[in-house]
């Protein structure tokens, strides 16, 4: 909330973006299998679940460990830091039609319900 977004017009925090997933699979194999390179994506949850726009339209609910979540509109298209990290293929490849449908860089979601979330925790769909 501190940090502000640069797509706010007055630069506050944007609520339909204060939380990000990508599927854990498609960063691995972006990192090449290299576990210790995922946190370089950005995201703060990666998960095992399908992201996709069919399955998760903007308004579904999220139950992560205690906390609830909801997808949000906004997409999740990655940035020059992702481009770098991963290669611009690799931007290409998340942002191609196909690639945006299955929200493969991810998406974006708020905070519904505040709770405590640990590595492991189970992600159901409410």
């Amino acid at each position: 909330k501190a940090r502000g977004s640069r797509s706010t017009p007055d630069g506050s925090a944007n609520p339909d973006c204060q939380l990000t997933l990508m599927n854990a699979r498609v960063v691995d194999l972006l990192a090449g299998g290299d576990r210790a390179a995922w946190p370089l994506a950005g995201d703060q949850l990666y998960v095992d679940f399908d992201l996709s726009m069919a399955n998760l339209p903007a308004g579904t609910r999220l139950a992560v460990g205690t906390a609830v979540i909801e997808v949000t509109e906004p997409p999740h298209t990655g940035c020059a830091k992702f481009s770098a990290r991963f290669g611009s293929e690799a931007l290409r490849f998340v942002n191609s039609p196909e690639g945006r449908s299955l929200r493969l860089r991810g998406l974006n979601a708020r905070v519904a319900v505040p709770g405590i979330v640990h590595a492991g925790d189970a992600i159901r769909r409410l």
